[in-house]
């Protein structure tokens, strides 16, 4: 049986259209189906919890059409101990974990692959715990982050300029004047990361920390190379260093695929990771916002999410 979560207003409502011609195939190929259309932020994690619940005798497979902070929700929301299969059709302005999965941007093309897949893989995702009075915890997929991305994040879930920008097809011009202005706000702070409870690293300048479970980031970043969404591994990407100006450099090298990451993006590997910092700094998962925190634990959960790729 085939359950739709779907999140009409990504990509500025975009998402709403795409479903329409997902919709429209489906009832062409007399599919039996049953769709969500997410109306209001968690939703999607509130359907993906119901739908994990429900019984079933014959195999669930849960497809996600939205997305990656769609897909975030629902990897939230979903009762891993649960049997299910998840299929995924982007339709986000990111779209980072179609990237890394290989995933057709193509909706009809996406559908055939769930319809009639030909593989399915188990994949790792990771836990961000934070808060000091009530802990809280919550899952992500493709990545979290500490600092500068998490703060283009931030702005970007509430830019008026974004939306505007998505309506003429420049979503990503949004993402450039975000950039541009958390750069210029930008400040160092100092911290240190506890890898697996046993390497501690000092930072003098910390601009911001990528942990990731995929390698890309907000929009084609390619910050973890080596990341591997199946070997129980976080791979961690920190920019930091005295001079702003190389922060720069470190974006440009992501952006393009150029790997020389020089002295101010280095990458680490660990299964868990304690992180402080001097000062509270923004804190996203999958691009969606945990506040600001100074204190922050994340660890990887080694195939635990079938998919359909």
């Amino acid at each position: 049986m085939y359950y739709f979560i779907v999140n009409g207003n990504s990509r500025s409502g975009r998402g709403k259209k795409i479903w329409q011609k997902v919709e429209t195939e489906l009832k062409r190929q007399g599919i039996v189906y049953e769709s969500y259309l997410t109306k209001a932020c968690g939703e999607a994690r509130y359907f993906a919890r119901e739908l994990s619940r429900r019984e079933c005798h014959e195999e669930k497979i849960l497809v996600v059409l939205g997305g990656d902070g769609t897909m975030n929700e629902v990897l939230d929301g979903l009762q891993c101990e649960v049997k299910m299969t998840v299929g995924y059709i982007p339709a986000g302005s990111g779209n980072d974990l179609a990237r890394s999965l290989g995933i057709s941007k193509n909706p009809k093309r996406a559908l055939r692959h769930i319809l009639l897949p030909k593989k399915s893989r188990m994949l790792d995702y990771g836990v961000v715990s934070y808060g000091s009075d009530e802990v809280a915890h919550r899952r992500f997929c493709v990545s979290s982050g500490i600092g500068f991305d998490a703060a283009v994040c931030h702005e970007l879930l509430h830019a008026g300029v974004r939306k505007k920008l998505a309506r003429v097809h420049m979503e990503k011009l949004a993402y450039v004047l975000v950039g541009i202005k958390q750069f210029v706000l930008a400040k160092p702070t100092r911290g240190y990361f506890l890898l697996d409870g046993i390497r501690r690293i000092d930072f003098q300048y910390l601009y911001f920390a990528s942990f990731h479970i995929h390698p890309f980031e907000g929009g084609g970043f390619r910050f973890a190379p080596k990341a591997d969404c199946a070997d129980g591994m976080l791979e961690i990407a920190v920019c930091a260093g005295e001079s702003k100006k190389k922060l720069i450099a470190a974006l440009v090298h992501a952006y393009l695929g150029n790997h020389r990451r020089g002295k101010q993006l280095k990458t680490f590997r660990c299964r868990e990771v304690s992180v402080h910092t001097d000062r509270p700094l923004p804190v996203h998962v999958d691009g969606e916002s945990c506040y600001s925190q100074t204190d922050l634990q994340i660890c990887c959960i080694e195939k635990k999410i079938r998919m359909l790729v």
